[in-house]
């Protein structure tokens, strides 16, 4: 995969990372089971794929982000640790293998996400499809995100998540409007923003997540926040881009806590249900949080109090 500059700026991630990135090394048995679980049931995860930073963390707490539909991605973005390439035939197992690993682990929630799948007339909505109701008939008492690829913005492939009917749907715009074309190539920003509209217009829970440090502005993080609340989004994720290695779009800036404390703020001032919003909070991250309307909002208040006492 490879991705160009985005600016001329000097690139931050050549100096040390400071210590607010700092991550826990994956322990302990809990860790243990998970990566048996997914090795014996011959599953993906973006946890792995896209070399995220809580995997020690999450995987420790016995949760786990399954990636469906091979680890290959017809896309090219610059900034994903996904491979790029030509994906292997659809594995129409898959979803019963998913639906088992999550009743294994006894998870009261779980986050499925895919990589993109182009080159399918379907965009990969037919497995998606059947791996939702998969682990709904096995968990009954489990809740459900799907984190998903925009499926071109074709309505009948996005019409199959909702009639799925998980209790959250999330897609990433993952930039700003005018850096898409560098970040995500492929993707178009209002594209992924109609995506976003339908699913909420269609009675869905929706979500989106944005990564900072790439070259954006304060002024455009608060424009692209705006834009995702006027369509209908109701959860927010804002966390801090790390180049996965040398051939990816480079990091331009550690964005301080402070800055995504007040991006936090802005967000609850915008109508959010919940903004997950710091360094390390990549879109999976907390979610069982983010199922439920109305307590994003309390417990930041509740937080917000004690600081200032």
């Amino acid at each position: 995969m490879s991705g160009a500059c985005v600016t001329n700026q000097e690139p931050a991630q050549r100096t040390k990372k400071p210590d607010w990135l700092r991550v826990k090394l994956p322990i302990g048995e809990s860790y243990k089971n998970v990566r048996n679980l997914v090795d014996t049931h011959k599953l993906h995860t973006i946890c792995e794929s896209g070399n995220c930073p809580n995997m020690g963390e999450c995987w420790g707490a016995g949760t786990a982000t399954f990636m469906i539909l091979g680890n290959i991605c017809t896309r090219s973005c610059g900034f994903c640790a996904v491979a790029t390439g030509r994906p292997e035939a659809v594995d129409w197992d898959e979803p019963q293998r998913v639906a088992e690993a999550i009743y294994l682990m006894k998870v009261k929630h779980a986050v499925i996400t895919s990589v993109d799948r182009d080159e399918l007339k379907d965009g990969g909505s037919i497995i998606w499809y059947n791996t939702i109701k998969a682990v709904k008939a096995l968990n009954s008492g489990t809740t459900l995100e799907t984190l998903i690829p925009d499926f071109k913005g074709q309505k009948e492939n996005i019409q199959r998540i909702i009639e799925a009917a998980p209790e959250v749907v999330s897609h990433n715009v993952e930039t700003v409007e005018r850096m898409t074309k560098q970040v995500r190539i492929q993707a178009k920003y209002w594209r992924s923003m109609e995506v976003l509209k339908h699913l909420k217009e269609n009675g869905m829970r929706t979500k989106s997540g944005i990564m900072l440090g790439l070259g954006e502005t304060k002024e455009e993080v608060l424009q692209t926040m705006g834009d995702l609340r006027s369509n209908g989004v109701d959860v927010i994720t804002l966390g801090q881009y790390l180049q996965p290695s040398n051939r990816h779009l480079p990091v331009l800036r550690f964005v301080h806590p402070d800055e995504f404390a007040e991006y936090t703020e802005a967000g609850y001032d915008m109508g959010f249900d919940y903004v997950e919003s710091g360094p390390l909070v990549r879109s999976s991250y907390h979610s069982e949080r983010h199922v439920f309307e109305g307590t994003g909002k309390k417990e930041w208040l509740k937080k917000k109090e004690k600081m200032v006492s």
